[in-house]
């Protein structure tokens, strides 16, 4: 579990497709150098997040980690067009001490989606971003959080029939994640809010009438109607 909240930028110093050492597995492996401050407690099989994907690190000295990478991982994230020398949002899992200072973020990438265009506005950027699956749209509100990158912020606009959403950077912020420096084109990994997700799953449950204990029983808004129409019913009789 993350905040959003970035800690440090990180460098990719080498990204292996077929890494056979001990701690590559024999599959894709990533390096990330230029991140001390957050190495000082790290240990293996700790999560991290790179990019807003959660990861395990599996090697790490004081200055640099490596994480594996799993063929799913790089179908879904931006994660297969880093480069040596690409830079990463990091952020270690919450501890018991962390300030919740954005929102609850599990590191699980829903989607990616492309910077449709970026607008200066006085010293601020906003940000235009197409997703791939337009799906997540639902889960995308004004002023809701979204997860970009790995990095928690606010959504300022949206178009469900174009299929965009809008989110402003201030100067501060935008020297501080890897989005500030994105242009049109650009790929951006998405994890919408997780609680959108419960509270829809929740509701769609109830009014399907699948609460435990009562599936197969008809779905709660049947019954309104049905009980609606009776009542209608006797009222002429």
């Amino acid at each position: 579990m993350f905040t959003g909240i970035v800690e440090i930028i990180g460098t990719v110093s080498a990204l292996e497709a077929q890494d056979h050492t001990s701690s590559g597995g024999g599959g894709t492996s990533l390096t990330i150098s230029d991140c001390a401050d957050i190495l000082t407690d790290a240990h293996l099989g700790d999560s991290i997040s790179i990019n807003g994907t959660c990861l395990t690190i599996t090697e790490f000295s004081a200055h640099d980690f490596k994480v594996g990478v799993s063929p799913e991982t790089l179908r879904r994230t931006n994660l297969g067009h880093l480069a040596k020398g690409s830079r990463v949002n990091l952020e270690r899992a919450v501890s018991a001490s962390t300030r919740m200072g954005g929102h609850f973020v599990q590191g699980h990438v829903d989607t990616i989606a492309s910077v449709a265009s970026v607008t200066p506005d006085g010293n601020a950027l906003t940000f235009r971003l197409k997703p791939r699956d337009r799906d997540v749209l639902r889960y995308v509100v004004e002023k809701g959080y979204v997860t970009l990158d790995g990095a928690s912020l606010t959504v300022t606009q949206v178009d469900d029939r174009e299929g965009w959403w809008e989110v402003m950077l201030i100067s501060y912020t935008q020297e501080r994640v890897v989005m500030g420096g994105k242009k049109a084109g650009d790929a951006v990994n998405v994890e919408v809010d997780m609680v959108g997700k419960y509270v829809e799953k929740s509701v769609q449950a109830y009014f399907e009438g699948l609460e435990p204990g009562k599936s197969g029983e008809g779905g709660v808004l049947e019954k309104m109607v049905g009980r609606l129409v009776d009542e209608r019913l006797d009222r002429r009789t």
